[in-house]
């Protein structure tokens, strides 16, 4: 007798709502437009001049600039040009792009990631 009054109770829970009830008031709400920001990332070319100290064609140049060495990386494309603007061969590049040489080189990034996109020769 006590097992079938549990059960009834157990029942009448189970069965006493059969329908779902609205928890509150629902309506159509109008979808507000997403913004989509997007964050550009600036980079900007920074110049540096120095003699060259140590340089490896394709790799880095270490250049003695007035606070000391810096290193640069070399980018994907370097350009190499005389101050009047000339862009220089590869063969003059192997002959005059050396150890105790004044250039000027654009580069961007800070830190251990400036890269090097253009070297400037002081001389014509």
């Amino acid at each position: 007798m006590v097992l079938s009054i549990a059960l009834a109770l157990m029942a009448s829970f189970a069965w006493g709502q059969t329908t779902r009830q609205p928890l509150m008031n629902e309506r159509q709400v109008p979808q507000q437009p997403q913004r989509q920001t997007t964050t550009s990332q600036t980079t900007s070319t920074t110049e540096a001049t120095g003699t060259i100290t140590d340089y490896t064609p394709g790799s880095a140049i270490v250049l003695k600039e007035s606070s000391g060495p810096v290193s640069y990386r070399f980018g994907k494309t370097v350009t190499y040009a005389t101050r009047s603007g000339r862009v220089l061969d590869e063969n003059t590049v192997r002959t005059r792009i050396k150890v105790g040489v004044p250039v000027r080189v654009h580069y961007v990034g800070t830190g251990t990631d400036m890269m090097v996109d253009r070297v400037i020769l002081d001389k014509d």
